[in-house]
């Protein structure tokens, strides 16, 4: 990256990316410039990193929905799942913020005439006189029919880490997802501590927040933990899901190994 900056691009640049962001690479490097630019080589790798944590974020939300759908053997297991199972609270409210969602993608690809068709829907007695234009859509969008698959893409890491929480313990991971993780030495909490680890790296990512040096290795491990042992019965490098990210994860680590030296040469010049 060009260095080639004056003193008012220097200025600027510090306001634009903020005192408090940059005030630990300053100390680091000793200078405004050289600051801004160690900070878009770890966007750079954060970048990276966050397209590693995409692929990984969807195969474990396809891997989970169809073990469960599997597992449950009826459609809308999201919504009714089959008693006695029942949702914790916390994936109730997801499920139910997917649901609106999904319902609302479907309504604004709707044309006009598609969407006042739904008043007949809403309102079989008649549509209510100086109802606002909010409460109506909101109405109409309640009509919609929208798949489970259209849903389960609404719901989010967070989601899908949770079902490996020890509240599911027993009534997902030992009958169904088990069989995702079936290396027989690793145990649900073993899954559950790794997802962790992705889930708050892809937060901080999500927040531009840096990723590097220990958080970093903690998310590459996490990473490596998911790719060599998704579906898989020993730990094991060329698994489908370690092949399909061969590419990214060799860029990853040299990108880390560059950026790791550039650090390193810094601090040594504080000592």
């Amino acid at each position: 990256m060009s260095t080639n900056f004056n003193e008012d691009d220097i200025a600027a640049l510090v306001q634009l990316l903020s005192v408090e962001r940059l005030t630990k690479l300053v100390k680091l490097t000793g200078s405004n410039d050289r600051a801004i630019v160690l900070h878009q080589d770890i966007l750079s790798l954060n970048s990276s990193l966050m397209v590693i944590i995409a692929v990984i974020e969807i195969a474990i939300r396809n891997s989970v929905s169809e073990q469960l759908n599997s597992h449950f053997n009826t459609t809308h297991w999201l919504e009714q799942p089959p008693p006695p199972f029942q949702w914790r609270q916390s994936e109730k409210g997801n499920i139910s913020k997917a649901l609106e969602q999904a319902k609302r993608n479907e309504y604004t690809k709707m044309a006009q005439s598609e969407k006042h068709k739904l008043d007949a829907l809403a309102y079989p007695k008649g549509r209510p006189a100086n109802i606002s234009h909010k409460n109506r859509s909101k109405n109409r969008q309640a009509q919609i029919p929208v798949s489970d698959g259209k849903v389960i893409a609404e719901l989010t890491l967070f989601f899908w880490k949770r079902m490996f929480s020890e509240d599911y313990e027993h009534a997902l991971w030992k009958p169904s997802l088990k069989r995702i993780f079936p290396n027989i030495a690793l145990r649900r909490a073993d899954v559950a501590k790794q997802l962790e680890v992705i889930y708050q790296t892809r937060n901080r990512l999500a927040h531009h927040e840096p990723v590097y040096e220990r958080r970093l290795d903690e998310a590459l491990t996490a990473i490596d933990f998911v790719i060599q042992n998704l579906g898989s019965k020993q730990p094991n490098e060329h698994t489908p899901l370690a092949k399909l990210l061969a590419y990214e994860m060799t860029h990853i680590r040299m990108q880390a190994q560059a950026l790791n030296q550039k650090i390193a040469h810094y601090r040594n010049r504080l000592q």
